[in-house]
């Protein structure tokens, strides 16, 4: 029997985010399709399987939808196919699984996109995300005993 990994979204005007957090995740399978179809698969760190599929609120851009493999998250790109802001991320409007949470920290409000720094670029996708490839964001800018010891020039 699969189970379902932590899954975070935010959005953008043009594009949905999903970060899916499964460490050292292997055989990682992706799908978009048509209208709004995502589906996730993987093989956590002990062999156990997770999966997930999701209907998105409204259609979706499969063939520009991207994913990137972290150490610790699965992060995923998902083009709206119009540009527009969603009232939610599923199309059922029943409550979400408990498993979907909103990431805060990448949430940005519809007033808020036009005085950012256009996030909505290819390459501030890398700069928003490409922290966590190589750790957590739970450990962003903490250091750890070793780093500790070597700041006090122990």
């Amino acid at each position: 029997m699969s189970r379902h990994p932590e899954v975070l979204w935010a959005q953008r005007s043009d594009k949905v985010y999903l970060t899916v957090a499964l460490p050292d995740a292997k055989d990682i399978n992706v799908k978009c399709e048509p209208p709004g179809l995502f589906s996730f698969s993987a093989l956590g760190a002990h062999g156990e399987p997770f999966d997930f599929s999701l209907t998105l609120y409204g259609p979706i851009v499969p063939e520009s939808c991207k994913t990137k493999v972290g150490l610790r998250n699965i992060l995923c790109f998902i083009q709206k196919k119009q540009k527009g802001w969603w009232k939610r991320l599923l199309e059922t409007e029943e409550k979400p699984a408990p498993y979907l949470k909103v990431d805060w920290n990448r949430w940005c409000d519809e007033d808020e996109e036009e005085s950012t720094s256009d996030l909505a670029s290819e390459d501030d996708d890398d700069a928003m995300y490409g922290s966590q490839e190589a750790g957590s964001s739970d450990d962003e800018g903490m250091l750890y005993l070793p780093d500790l010891e070597k700041a006090r020039g122990n």
